[in-house]
Parts: structure tokens; sequence; C-alpha cells
């Protein structure tokens, strides 16, 4: 009775599963994944696959660089045409405002209103723990009671001395994991010790223990965010999750702190908030912060498309250090600027990227700061800014060797550091050159690092997502 149940069950399961395999003719005609068309990222620019020479194209004695160039190939991704821009960071911001006071509207210790998450799903099962109901709006400050109002005053802060109030930069916290799946596919972390070696003339242990390290993040009672990377016996698939809690707001103070005796306080005050500066480049950005705005950027993305296909997508990320020196470079070699000779300005002696002139002279260039992204022309490969305005961030962790140690394909090198770890490994690298930077700093095959915690008024970041789907590569003459 039991083997017909089975073979029942497996007539419905194939049934239902495409095409019936009896209708081959007993041929090997192979079985299609289910079809679906990757939608077009907003913004983005697709770089197709293809190779080149990674690292310096010419000799610099001056500036200690040496041509020692290494053939690469990368595979095909999308990039954001400009950095990105403080409307489009402040919208990561809000979103973490918003949800913040949701949740608080919901709490009964300020709102206490139930509507403002979902308790239960479409066949009125209970969801657990409730979710947060983004299509239910948050009451204007004209309509909402005193109770909702100060619920959504709640996350500013007013200066007791001069009275101001803004959105308070110390609430503005986001919460996120990501699975290593690196780690998990590595074999000597396969949970069955049997896995761990192929080569069958070793013994295996079976009670062989394999020590892992994640990072892990929670709130203490007293209100602070504690960071840290435990260590321990690797047990399940779950030890391969990582999880963080990062304060995502800009630090302001970045134009004070960069420079000493100089009066910088308009910047601090403006340069974020105020509406004139909505297309300039987002800066006060850690390396943690921006890799928190990608994973941000990923599920609210996810949000928006249909449940079966929300995890085909490839995350957004920030780009491999190889992945923006190719598409700064133009893909060519022979490029050291995003441009396709050595100079810094065109035909008619205008410039074409935003950096320092001239001793002292920020303004040569026509622009004191960083200027509005899109101010240059873009490169052959359509991106603005990939040199001067403001360096960006890589996933890079930085080591003087670099491309050296690294494969020639999809070339990256990551270390994770734990909290613990000194802080001189805490180096990523920052390619692009910056606004305030000598012309050979902008060079697209130039360099550099940065510590991951830092923040600076010169670094930004831009995205990347790898394509999915196949691209044909051009045949080089």
């Amino acid at each position: 009775m039991k083997n017909l149940i089975f073979l029942a069950l497996a007539a419905i399961i194939f049934a239902s599963c495409g095409r019936s395999l009896s209708g081959d003719g007993g041929e090997l005609t192979g079985v299609s994944a289910p079809v679906w068309g990757e939608p077009s990222p907003h913004g983005m620019v697709l770089i197709k696959r293809g190779s080149f020479a990674m690292g310096p194209a010419e000799k610099d004695s001056l500036w200690g660089n040496y041509q020692d160039p290494k053939g690469v190939s990368i595979d095909a991704f999308w990039i954001d045409e400009t950095e990105i821009t403080n409307a489009e960071y402040r919208q990561f911001v809000y979103w973490v405002r918003d949800s913040i006071i949701r949740e608080r509207l919901y709490d009964p210790a300020f709102g206490g209103n139930d509507l403002f998450k979902i308790e239960e799903d479409k066949e009125g099962n209970p969801i657990e723990p409730p979710i947060l109901d983004w299509k239910r709006p948050i009451p204007t400050e004209r309509r909402a009671n005193e109770d909702e109002l100060a619920a959504m005053l709640s996350v500013n802060w007013t200066n007791p001395i001069t009275g101001e109030s803004k959105l308070d930069p110390k609430q503005m916290v986001f919460r996120y994991s990501i699975f290593d799946a690196t780690g998990y596919a590595l074999r000597r972390n396969r949970i069955d010790p049997a896995e761990r070696v192929r080569n069958t003339d070793i013994t295996i242990d079976p009670n062989e223990i394999v020590i892992i390290s994640k990072d892990t993040a929670y709130v203490s009672e007293d209100g602070k965010i504690i960071s840290e990377t435990i260590t321990r016996p690797l047990s399940s698939i779950w030890d391969f999750l990582n999880t963080y809690i990062v304060n995502i707001y800009p630090d302001e103070t970045v134009w004070v702190n960069d420079f000493n005796n100089a009066y910088n306080e308009p910047y601090m005050r403006l340069y974020f908030n105020h509406p004139g500066y909505n297309d300039y480049p987002a800066v006060g950005i850690s390396w943690e912060q921006a890799n928190a705005f990608c994973h941000w950027r990923t599920e609210f993305l996810k949000k928006s498309l249909d449940a079966n296909f929300k995890n085909s997508i490839e995350p957004y990320r920030l780009p491999t250090e190889a992945e923006f020196e190719y598409a700064a470079r133009s893909g060519k070699s022979e490029n050291a600027y995003p441009w396709s000779f050595n100079g810094v300005t065109g035909d008619k002696g205008c410039f074409l990227g935003n950096f320092k002139p001239g001793d002292g002279d920020y303004t040569k260039d026509g622009h004191f700061i960083p200027a509005k992204v899109a101010s240059f022309s873009p490169n052959e490969f359509g991106l603005y800014d990939m040199a001067g305005n403001v360096a960006e961030w890589t996933s890079t962790a930085y080591l003087e060797s670099g491309p050296e140690i690294m494969s020639d394909m999809n070339p990256e090198y990551r270390y994770n550091t734990a909290k613990e770890d000194p802080y001189a490994l805490k180096k990523k690298v920052v390619r692009g050159g910056s606004w305030k930077d000598v012309a050979h700093n902008i060079r697209s095959d130039v360099r550099t690092f940065e510590y991951q915690n830092e923040q600076r008024s010169y670094i930004g970041f831009r995205c990347v997502r790898t394509q999915v789907g196949f691209s044909k590569v051009k045949s080089k003459k």
C-alpha cells in the first residue's frame, strides 16, 4: 500500500513540473530552469565582461609607481552611473527613520496602534513576530494625536543651547544579517567531517572539531550597540550568518575634522541636508555604512519583485578593486585615466575632472568642494566621475602586494576583521581620487586605502551588481 501511495505522489510531482519526461523519446534533451528576465537596474550601466592589464600603466619613479601590470579577466556587472548622492543616501536614512517611527506608533508605550504592524497573513495565520505595514502612512503632524506626535518627534534631537531641532543621528541604526556563502562553501567547513577531504587514502576523524568565527551584534540593556566576533566550534549552517548593527547617519563633522584651522562650519550644517546639495555625492560615509546601504538597497528592491524571483537577483555590493579599475579605464590597459590620454584637460583646455589643479587652488577646475555628480563628461563606458570628485570605497581589503596575490579571474582579496584585530588590518582599498587630490592621485591605476570605520569629506561610494546571465565576449583585433 505504501508503495502505491509513493508511486501516485511521484506521478503528481512529475506531472506538475513542466513537460513530461516520457515525451522525449528516450533522448537526453535537458530540462530548462524557470525563465526570468532580470530587470535593468535604475541608474546603472552594464559593463560587459572583458580583460585588461591591472596596475600602473607606466613607470613613475617620482611617485614610486613601478610598471608591473597583471592580466586579469572580469565578469559582467552593473555599476552606478554616478556616485551615490545625498538625495539617494537620504532615502536610506529616512527609511530607517520611518521604520523607527512605525515601531513606536505600534508600541503601547508610544502610539499603541496595532494597525502599524501586520499580525496575520492572508489566510489568517499569525505572523511571528509581526512585521511593519509600510502601506500604512505615518500621520501628518496636524492630524496626529498627542501620543502619535510624541512617537514621531522622538526621533529628533534638540540642541539645548541653540534650540535647533534635527534628526537624531544616534538613533539612526540599521540592523542586518548576511549569510557567508563563501565560508559555507569551503570544503574545510563542511558540517559532515567525511565531506572535508576527498583523498581516500586519508582516514577521516569523525570527531574532528572545526573552529569558526562569526560576527554578531546586539543592543545591551542600557541601549549600547555591542558588536563582536565570536569563535566557536562549527555546529550548523547558522554559524555562517553574520549580524551587524550600524549607525548609518553620515558624519557631518568631517568638514571640520578633516581640515585644521579652516572655516568649514557651513558645510557641516548644510551639505547633507540642504536641498541645494541633493545631487552632490554623499560623504562622511564609512566603509561599514556603505555596506549597510548596499544591503538595504538589495532588500528594498526585493520587496518590489515577485516572491518567486526575489532571490534570483544578485545583491548590490561595493565594487571590487579590480572592477572599479576596469570600469574607470573603460576596459583599456593603456588608459591611465578614465579618458584616452594622460593629460587632465581636453582639447580646449577644460578640465576633465574635479581635483586640485594647483598649489592651494581648488577652484581652477570650476569647483571648490565636491561637484554635483555628472558635472563632467562620462568615460567610454558612460560612467561619470570615475576620477576625482570623491574617492570611492571598494570591497577589497588593502595589502601592499595588492593584485599580485589575487586570482587573475575576478580578482579580489577579502578579510573581514574582528573587533579585536589590530587596526592596521582594517584598511580597505579606496580608488579614484577626490576633489582635494592632485592630478596624479586621481589616476585610475593608483590605489590607496582608508580604515573601514573612518569617515571623510572626500570619500563616497557607488554600488555594483553582478549581471545574471551571460553576454558575448567581443573578439579583440
